[in-house]
């Protein structure tokens, strides 16, 4: 099978079968987000993707209700976060992914394939489970339509679609249109077994034809992904999911690959863990598309969504003036482990550091501000939507591994964007930001709301 890239095909494309949603256009009060009131715990983990960092290279280029409860698990060092998902009665450990849409597990028998198309063994793929089982399932519809994921760096998935019961948490959804892929050119983790999507209809990869090789811009099929079709079916009260990431101490995060109950993804209302103020409930961020697949930030009613991106006023460290630069283009991306901020904010951060981080070529093309392990990191203070939200220094001083002399590598949790040549670049709030808030996303009207943790 010929793998496509469908990455154009996805940002050209209109909204015309799935949720509408309406473009904010101010700041709204609003009253205190319902609790969710379900939860439970589960177990996994799974290295980071090789994919992320060039899929957010390529995102640059383009440019008191019922609620249920999962527990997040997740390997520190690699910043992937893990849950158990139900499909047709079947158990999997799926990517919790704030960045794609759509939720799909790999098929039982599938064919592993190595970057030029050769088949090469299972093993290779590195999926936790044998797959999905078309025939273990008392519930799966078969379809006419097809699927073709592509990831940054070249990665795909492709195969067929059906539709099934896929349950999160106690939250369970009949009839949900699921990919269920049965070709892969995928190095995983031996953990995952395939992805749980909870961005936007805009950026989802399924196409009204029976081979995924036959995938073009006029056979795209929008659809809505598993909790826009809870919220369209009325499953939860509320239209929001929240995700709650935890830090473990300093020596887990330098000596374990793994932390169990690392945090919450909660569905119908805000995790259930102790909040203080400032919150604030903020618009997401439209993007209009040229015909070149470029994009731009955009206030239109006709803009898109296609990532949980927000204003960011400014920044600051505590007991300094004032960083005065900001970004309106700012995902809040829990698949990235450090913060990525405009480069004069994050060499007067790294400068604020006793004794100051230095920016290291660590590999080829990859620059860091390396810190002393025992270090004394600033508070870092981030503005949006007119309220001041700190990151905790214990944040900010994080482990990479051992030198080749064994000597401990440790990083500064904030960095400076790679992108920012490009006035419309894309920055990054990740795991250290998420560490200290909890987002409670509303996709469906196009907000997030931000609420500062208590201390822990």
């Amino acid at each position: 099978m010929n793998f496509l890239s469908v990455l154009s095909v996805l940002l050209l494309l209109g909204a015309a079968n799935a949720t509408a949603l309406e473009h904010p256009r101010t700041l709204i009060p609003r009253a205190p987000l319902p609790p969710a009131e379900f939860s439970v715990p589960i177990t996994g983990k799974v290295p980071r993707r090789k994919s992320k960092s060039n899929a957010l290279a390529r995102r640059g280029h383009l440019g008191g209700g019922g609620g249920y409860t999962s527990i997040v698990d997740g390997t520190l060092g690699d910043n992937e976060f893990v849950t158990n998902v139900t499909i047709g009665g079947q158990h999997f450990s799926l990517i919790i992914d704030t960045g794609s849409s759509d939720t799909w597990a790999i098929q039982k028998g599938f064919q592993c394939l190595s970057a030029d198309g050769t088949r090469v063994p299972q093993s290779t793929c590195g999926f936790g489970s044998s797959g999905f089982d078309v025939n273990g399932s008392t519930t799966f519809q078969p379809s006419n339509l097809s699927f073709l994921g592509a990831y940054g760096n070249g990665w795909s998935v492709a195969g067929p679609v059906g539709y099934d019961t896929v349950a999160i948490g106690g939250l369970s959804v009949e009839h949900q249109l699921v990919p269920i892929p049965n070709a892969a050119y995928y190095t995983g983790d031996g953990v995952n077994s395939g992805v749980l999507g909870l961005a936007f209809p805009t950026v989802t990869s399924v196409y009204n034809t029976t081979d995924p090789a036959n995938a073009t811009t006029e056979n795209h099929l929008l659809y809505n992904p598993f909790f826009f079709t809870a919220v369209k079916e009325k499953k939860v009260k509320h239209p929001y999911f929240s995700l709650t990431l935890d830090r473990g101490t300093f020596q887990q995060r330098e000596n374990d690959t793994f932390d169990a109950n690392l945090g919450l993804l909660s569905f119908g209302g805000i995790s259930p863990v102790a909040v203080v103020e400032p919150c604030v409930t903020v618009p997401i961020q439209g993007y209009s598309t040229n015909s070149t697949g470029s994009i731009t930030p955009s206030d239109s009613p006709d803009a898109q969504y296609f990532w949980y991106t927000v204003d960011v006023a400014n920044y600051g460290i505590a007991g300094s003036a004032e960083l005065l630069t900001g970004s309106n283009n700012t995902i809040l991306d829990s698949g990235t482990g450090l913060n990525n901020v405009p480069p004069d904010v994050a060499a007067a951060f790294a400068a604020a550091f006793n004794p100051p981080a230095v920016l290291t070529n660590l590999t080829a093309g990859l620059e860091l501000y390396v810190v002393d392990c025992n270090a004394t990191a600033p508070e870092f203070l981030v503005h949006i939507g007119g309220k001041t939200f700190s990151i905790d220094p214990q944040d900010q001083i994080v482990p990479l591994g051992a030198d080749a002399q064994g000597n401990e590598i440790c990083v500064s949790g904030t960095q400076g964007g790679t992108l920012t040549n490009n006035p419309n670049g894309i920055l990054i709030l990740g795991d250290v930001f998420f560490h200290n808030v909890v987002i409670t996303f509303n996709p469906i009207d196009g907000e997030v709301t931000i609420t500062q943790r208590a201390k822990y």
